[in-house]
Order: structure tokens, then sequence, then C-alpha cells
């Protein structure tokens, strides 16, 4: 078919402005980079890939360190991870490791560690993959950062000395989860 001139330029140009607005909403697609201190951004590189929403415990075990003290030591996580629209779509459990729904597993290791801002609760982190099983989603997460978190401290008051040795306390908490893959040339 041939076109006239005028009728090639707009068909041209209205596949450009559809070029660009699908071009736009993949990337408005992606969840945003949060606001985060320095030392817990995610490599440069990376984008966000998912975003989840956490409610479980940390649990602690009341254990004598090296230097004969006793303390409350945390043994692991325990919790959900909920998308935006509310559906369970995470297990964290320790290792710390996430599972996701199809099956795909990361695991993490703490890089850096910052006090959270809301008092009594357990700190921000910025992780990076140590492992991964399964095809699924997480097979690619390079990195993962725990943000905004509730809580989740072990309890003041709860004695930890040698009558709880080995003595478990589960406490509450929330924070939200963002999951970085490397980014998509």
């Amino acid at each position: 078919m041939v076109y006239p001139l005028e009728e090639m330029r707009m068909h041209r140009n209205c596949l450009a402005v559809v070029g660009a607005g699908v071009l736009l909403a993949a990337q408005m697609g992606r969840p945003a980079r949060p606001e985060v201190p320095e030392s817990l951004k995610a490599p440069a590189g990376e984008e966000v890939l998912l975003v989840a929403h956490a409610k479980g415990v940390q649990i602690y075990t009341c254990q004598a360190g090296a230097d004969q003290k006793f303390a409350w030591v945390l043994k692991g996580p325990e919790a959900e991870l909920f998308n935006s629209a509310g559906k369970k779509i995470v297990h964290h459990f320790a290792g710390p490791s996430w599972k996701h729904a199809d099956g795909s597993v990361v695991t993490g290791k703490v890089v850096a560690k910052q006090d959270a801002p809301k008092p009594d609760s357990i700190p921000w982190l910025l992780l990076t993959a140590a492992s991964h099983s399964g095809e699924g989603v997480f097979s690619r997460v390079a990195s993962i950062q725990r943000l905004h978190t509730v809580a989740g401290l072990p309890p003041e008051e709860i004695a930890c000395d040698a009558s709880a040795s080995g003595k478990e306390v589960r406490s509450s908490y929330e924070a939200d989860y963002y999951f970085y893959v490397p980014a998509q040339k």
C-alpha cells in the first residue's frame, strides 16, 4: 500500500507516540528506588524488581556469649511478605532467605546496616544475594533492602540470664523489602 507523504508522516509520528507511551508505561510499572542513606543504596546498574511488605516475627534465643554474659541472639525471621494488593507472595525465614510463591529462593548476606529511624525497631539493611535456587522471580535477584521497620527488637521485659538459657522469644515486626535485579539494557 502506498501512502501519500502526509499520511506517512502522520503514521510514523503515531508509531513514535505509541512507542514512547509503551516505554513510559514500562518505566512507570517498575517500582521506584526508595530514599535511603548512602550506605544502604543498592548498587548502580540494578533496578527494583519487587517491593513487598512483611509481617512476622524475629526469633531470639537467650545465649551466653564468649564473655559469659547472657543476651538475646537473633535466631532468624519468620514472616510472610505481601504485594500491594495484599496477596501473600513470599515466605521469609532464617538464612536470611526468601522463597517466592513460584518456588524460587534467594539467600542474602548483610553488607550494610543502619539504625532504624523509628525507635525500638530493628535496623534497616542492605543485603547482597549469596545464593539462589529455582528458576523463578528470585533467580536473578542481586540485592535486597529491608526498610521502614517497625518493632522486632528482643523484649527488654523478659530477662535473659542463666535461668533462661536456651529460651526462645518471638518479637513481632513489620518491614518493607525491596528486591533488585541487574538493569535490562
